[in-house]
């Protein structure tokens, strides 16, 4: 994931500090997200620092530990604007778990198939009751609720997946039936050669 772009993103707004660049990120993507790593958020802007794209300096305070405070450069700000003008392009495929379990549950059988199927599409529902729900709740934050549709609309598509997952995936369960299990194939042949 890309973060440190969504770093320079928040300090095109000004500089700021590290805690309040975190609070900053997680109140502009909302739950969906989920939480910044403040660790991980460190590590970002000691890269974007050395490559030039942000500089640190110190802010004194009398009753407190100095703070850093980091500011994007001409550079960063060109980085930015290459990245968030240019396209996305999916590089990592389509890696999702449902589809290892899709997998699974064919090489058991039709029955298993039918089982997760159902449990999944159980699973969707309430998902998309809990993102209508939050999408109402946060109604004010246009990106937050831009990343909230954007989870409902892939919901409903894996919805309409399981929909034909089981038609689909049919020659896969029929030959997970005809073919007998390993197991009792290999218990079988250790009772002939006794």
């Amino acid at each position: 994931m890309p973060l440190h772009h969504a770093v320079l993103a928040l300090l095109a707004d000004g500089p700021d500090h590290g805690y309040e660049l975190k609070g900053r990120f997680e109140k502009a993507m909302g739950p969906q997200w989920g939480g910044l790593n403040i660790g991980h958020l460190y590590q970002i802007l000691d890269r974007l620092v050395r490559d030039g794209y942000v500089i640190r300096s110190h802010v004194s305070q009398a009753d407190r530990p100095d703070k850093t405070r980091y500011t994007l450069t001409p550079a960063g700000h060109d980085e930015l604007r290459d990245w968030a003008t240019s396209a996305w392009v999916r590089t990592g495929g389509f890696r999702d778990e449902l589809f290892l379990k899709l997998f699974g549950a064919s090489s058991l059988g039709p029955a298993a198939l039918d089982t997760l199927v159902a449990t999944q599409r159980q699973t969707y529902v309430t998902e998309l009751a809990g993102l209508t729900r939050l999408r109402r709740t946060r109604a004010d934050d246009p990106l937050v609720t831009l990343l909230i549709d954007a989870a409902i609309a892939h919901t409903k598509a894996d919805l309409e997946l399981l929909d034909t997952a089981a038609e689909r995936l049919a020659p896969l369960t029929e030959c997970a039936q005809a073919t007998p299990q390993r197991a009792d194939t290999d218990t079988e042949a250790g009772r002939q050669g006794a």
